[in-house]
């Protein structure tokens, strides 16, 4: 339950997230830029003060180097995202996180998943899709189509971070995730200009870059030390439905019923699993 435990922590506090995004009013490359440098300059400290970064060389290998480039697309993809199509669309993509870390724990080390983890994704699937239906921006089309891929892709990776960690406890976790940000930052770096990354909210971006994003990446990175992939998964599709309640209390855009009835249906069924993990341990 350690993991479990870890992974609902880290979720909580990255469920403001969003609002701090909306807050800072900053286009995706300043977005990146923020979040990248801050999240990568931060653990590559962290990484220093524990004595981690002399294990740096291990990275040197198919599965460092993957871990890097899994963190560098996840670190760019999710503004980038926001920036092509509406908030909803991109969270349905992202919200296959769990039927991802299933198949590539699969593909890749051959671990199976149990009849209850389907089950679970299946009944959390079809309530992310009720909660965000009732929200008028929920619109597939050509237009939103690269917005839709950059969520895929954030999904994509993000699930293969974790079943990567999961399998190789001796990778440097604070290493791998530091470079891989400090490169997405970087990278955007290059694409704006300190007076676009200071036009906006300075506080809610630099709370969500210097707090929020790299204390809640730690602690879902760590959870999936413990447990499945999967597990990790699922627990973060908590903030697909509690992080509209954030906007709700702060810029008062009210929650449909449909919200509230699918919100209620992911709590519930994660509430349930997680039971049923408990007792099964």
């Amino acid at each position: 339950m350690k993991g479990i435990l870890l992974a609902v922590l880290g979720v909580l506090i990255l469920t403001p997230d969003a609002l701090l995004i909306r807050l800072s009013d900053l286009g995706a490359a300043p977005l990146v830029a923020w979040r990248g440098l801050a999240m990568g300059t931060l653990f590559l400290i962290a990484a220093a003060l524990i004595g981690q970064l002399r294990h740096i060389p291990r990275l040197a290998c198919g599965v460092g180097v993957t871990l890097i480039l899994a963190q560098w697309a996840n670190a760019s993809l999710f503004a980038t995202a926001i920036s092509l199509a509406p908030v909803a669309v991109v969270l349905i993509a992202v919200a296959t996180v769990p039927i991802w870390a299933a198949l590539l724990s699969w593909a890749l080390y051959r671990q199976p998943t149990g009849p209850a983890t389907w089950a679970t994704i299946v009944v959390v699937s079809i309530g992310i899709a009720l909660a965000i239906s009732g929200k008028g921006d929920v619109s597939f089309s050509a237009s939103t189509l690269p917005g839709i891929a950059c969520g895929f892709g954030v999904a994509i990776s993000l699930a293969l971070s974790f079943t990567l960690l999961r399998h190789n406890p001796d990778m440097p976790m604070l290493s791998a995730v530091g470079i891989g940000a400090l490169l997405a930052g970087t990278s955007a770096f290059a694409l704006t200009t300190p007076a676009a990354m200071l036009a906006g909210t300075t506080w809610a971006i630099a709370l969500a870059s210097v707090f929020v994003l790299p204390v809640s990446f730690f602690l879902m990175s760590e959870a999936s030390r413990h447990t499945a992939s999967v597990n990790v998964s699922l627990v973060l599709l908590l903030e697909t439905v509690l992080a509209p309640i954030w906007v709700w209390v702060v810029i008062d855009e009210s929650p449909t019923f449909r919200m509230l009835l699918g919100g209620a249906i992911v709590v519930g069924t994660l509430a349930l699993y997680l039971v049923h993990l408990r007792r099964a341990a």
